[in-house]
């Protein structure tokens, strides 16, 4: 081996292991910086206010109960035996992704993914501690001293007390948050609640606070995969090189030189990007979407008295000059599949019957003949409650006129969320027991609410010799 090759595996483990650059997002101001804040307001404040929210009779509107096994979601309690609607959700969910980065590309990222929200949040700590990027270069740079310790360990401070908040928010989704606000004078947590709130907590320190864009960058797949998704037609940020090469720098109210573009070459749209890349390369798998290059741009084209949109949403297409086509077919077949399905899911949810019945027939005996010459069959009925409060159910027979129920049309209590199993003996006389097998219908009904009702096939069996 010669000296050189290992110089040159150097090199290269160099480059595929390249130390993280601290990276301070310049602040800035503009259309949709404004949007940034109005979806951080919104997604958070949701986060934070919803599970305090009671909804009917002084229940949590939103708890995923999980050791009662019901999730109340507003004015529906759903059950275990509900699941198909987390699935719908997940695949309503996949689709409106595939849609809205098919149209609008990583809008998810830019404005709505946990991690840029809860990101835009330590990034207004931070400036409200530490100051503006110039003054967090400074201060990263400055020897250790009394004020560097101060500004250091409060912004650490109020990182480490909101990411508590936001993990015992998050627990707050399963376990009454009432309950648990309660207990914060005497800490009397359970240990699988104590866990998940430092673990959510955890998370959020060390993503939103100290990964950032790493986790963009390294951890999210949504940044690998989202290619396939994009065409042509695709809203993406992108710079207008045309428009904005050869770059130079000039002063400000001079005539713009006939040999230079737009771009003075002022580098802000890279130092406002909070994944650190220059837009002005095309479009790269770093970027999130966030428009944070725009607004920068545009202000530096305002005070430049340049058009703005040198950097700005657009298309590869329009770029080339090919026209801005947004709505293709691809698009339409989205929206189609994806309006029906949440069509099918809230028609599924407004047609749902909260209870249930289950059939099992005797599997000692099919049938036997009582003491009057009766013939009966014995049936094990399940009477599944998944409504918010407990009723009283009457069981009732269709399908075989004449026969009865012994007892008599029993009434059988179900709380809520409760399964109770009830013995139902069925006869019927010779003479309107026409065949060895017989078609019939039992149905469950509230006593307190006929809508509440559900009913399952079985057979009425009757042995071979009864018609001799």
């Amino acid at each position: 081996m010669s000296s050189a090759e290992p110089k040159n595996v150097k090199r290269e483990q160099d480059s595929l292991y390249a130390k993280r650059k601290e990276i301070y997002p310049r602040q800035v101001h503009g259309i949709f910086a404004r949007w940034r804040v109005a979806m951080v307001l919104l997604t958070l404040g949701l986060y934070y206010i919803l599970p305090w929210i009671n909804w009917g009779e002084g229940r949590q509107a939103l708890l995923f109960d999980l050791p009662n096994r019901k999730f109340n979601i507003f004015m529906m309690t759903l059950w275990p035996q509900d699941l198909i609607y987390l699935s719908a959700v997940l695949v309503i969910s996949a689709l409106a992704l595939f849609l809205f980065t098919t149209v609008g590309g990583r809008l998810w990222c830019g404005y709505a993914c946990p991690q840029t929200v809860w990101t835009e949040v330590f990034l207004w700590i931070e400036r409200r501690v530490e100051g503006s990027r110039p003054q967090q270069m400074k201060l990263a740079k400055s020897p250790w001293n009394t004020e560097k310790l101060i500004k250091k360990a409060s912004k650490h401070i109020i990182w480490v007390l909101f990411s508590l908040w936001t993990g015992f928010t998050f627990v707050g989704y399963f376990t009454p948050i009432r309950e648990l606000a309660a207990a914060i004078p005497t800490l009397d947590y359970g240990p699988w609640e104590t866990f998940w709130i430092l673990f959510y907590a955890f998370a959020t320190y060390g993503n939103a606070g100290w990964l950032r864009e790493q986790v963009c960058i390294y951890m999210c797949p949504y940044a690998r995969f989202q290619s396939v998704m994009f065409d042509d037609n695709t809203l993406i940020i992108s710079y207008d090189d045309k428009r904005g090469e050869p770059r130079g720098t000039r002063k400000r109210g001079r005539d713009k030189p006939k040999d230079k573009g737009d771009c003075i070459d002022c580098g802000l749209c890279v130092q406002a990007c909070p994944t650190g890349i220059d837009i002005r390369e095309g479009l790269q798998y770093q970027c999130i979407a966030c428009a944070a290059c725009i607004d920068a741009c545009d202000d530096v084209m305002d005070k430049m008295n340049y058009d703005k949109g040198l950097v700005r949403y657009t298309t590869l297409n329009e770029v080339k000059g090919r026209g801005l086509h947004i709505f293709r077919p691809r698009v339409f077949v989205y929206s189609a599949i994806l309006i029906g399905l949440i069509v099918a899911m809230i028609w599924s949810l407004i047609m749902r019957v909260p209870v249930g019945v289950d059939i099992t027939r005797d599997r000692n005996i099919l049938y036997r003949e009582a003491a009057n010459g009766d013939l009966e069959n014995v049936f094990m009925i399940q009477i599944m409650n998944q409504d918010r409060k407990g009723h009283n159910f009457v069981i009732s027979i269709d399908g075989m006129p004449g026969a009865v129920l012994d007892p008599d049309q029993p009434e059988t209590y179900a709380e809520s969320g409760e399964i109770v199993e009830t013995l139902v003996r069925i006869r019927a006389s010779g003479d309107i027991i026409k065949d060895r097998s017989t078609n019939i219908t039992l149905r469950i009904t509230a006593v307190d609410d006929e809508k509440l009702t559900d009913e399952e096939d079985a057979r009425f069996i009757a042995p071979a010799d009864w018609f001799q």
